[in-house]
């Protein structure tokens, strides 16, 4: 049988200004808030197998942060904390002011993380998703795209590029279909876009990888808040690989772990029921 990515069952996503930022946005459900966070140059449909699952039991909101997917892009510094006062601010403007989950995926990990640090009171509880943050060690590409003018050179809106972008997300070449490789592009060509990826980029990697001052200070203060955490990672992941799961491990031994087998970068898509069913047995412990 013909594998494909469960099809998207989100609403129809709304926008909402975020301190003159007009954001794009999705939500749905009632109950305890659950806020998901995409990875770098992606979009609110990477939570497209998850939003519906989820919102039976919580009020899911998914949003494309500020400088990715269709919300705007300003020209503005764009850094790790930057992102995380933007998600603070989009809960405020959607009026939503109890302790959340957060959830995020690779780039959005690391927003989680922060956002955990700088809003302690507003934080329940953190889904991690092969998330940056734990190492050094990064996809070869992000490396050179943090090189000023070769990233430039390198970052174009082509079919190609979004082809490779998508393939790199999965293990399971079949998921990387043509409708993902069209969305992905549509992404790249917005306004901008290029811009802020590039700038994202560089405030939390060089050539080398990523920056340890950021990643060393953010897990310091995790461990000593002890957030109620899951880890989740996918054991094939050629952008973050898993062995930063076990660095992961050290540094929060008191967070919940899983691995999946034969599984890319998006667990959440590629393994959308098990990912689903993880998450909300681990949600149903958290203290509210």
């Amino acid at each position: 049988m013909t594998a494909t990515v469960p099809a998207p069952a989100l609403p129809a996503p709304t926008f909402t200004e975020v301190g003159g930022v007009r954001t794009r946005f999705v939500v749905q459900g009632d109950g305890p808030p659950l806020l998901l966070l995409h990875g770098i140059g992606r979009s609110l449909e990477d939570w497209s197998a998850n939003v519906a699952p989820l919102a039976a039991h919580f009020r899911v909101y998914a949003l494309d942060l500020i400088g990715f997917g269709y919300t705007d892009k300003p020209d503005v510094p764009y850094t790790l904390g930057g992102l995380a006062r933007f998600a603070a601010h989009f809960l405020d403007a959607v009026g939503e002011t109890r302790p959340v989950v957060l959830m995020g995926n690779s780039l959005g990990g690391a927003v989680a993380q922060r956002f955990a640090v700088a809003y302690p009171e507003r934080t329940r509880a953190l889904v991690l998703v092969n998330s940056a943050g734990f190492g050094r060690e990064v996809a070869a590409v992000l490396r050179a795209l943090s090189v000023p003018r070769l990233g430039e050179l390198l970052l174009q809106p082509t079919a190609r590029n979004a082809r490779q972008t998508v393939r790199s997300l999965f293990h399971d070449p079949r998921l990387a279909t043509e409708d993902l490789v069209a969305q992905a592009l549509d992404l790249s060509r917005q306004p901008h876009a290029a811009r802020a990826f590039l700038r994202v980029l560089r405030d939390l990697g060089d050539w080398r990888g990523v920056k340890a001052a950021w990643r060393e200070e953010l897990q310091g203060r995790l461990a000593r808040q002890g957030v109620p955490t899951l880890i989740l990672w996918g054991d094939r992941d050629v952008i973050l690989p898993a062995r930063l799961l076990e660095a992961a491990r050290k540094s929060h031994p008191h967070a919940r772990t899983h691995l999946f087998q034969d599984t890319g970068h998006v667990p959440q898509l590629e393994r959308a029921e098990t990912f689903n069913r993880l998450v909300l047995g681990f949600l149903q412990e958290v203290p509210a």
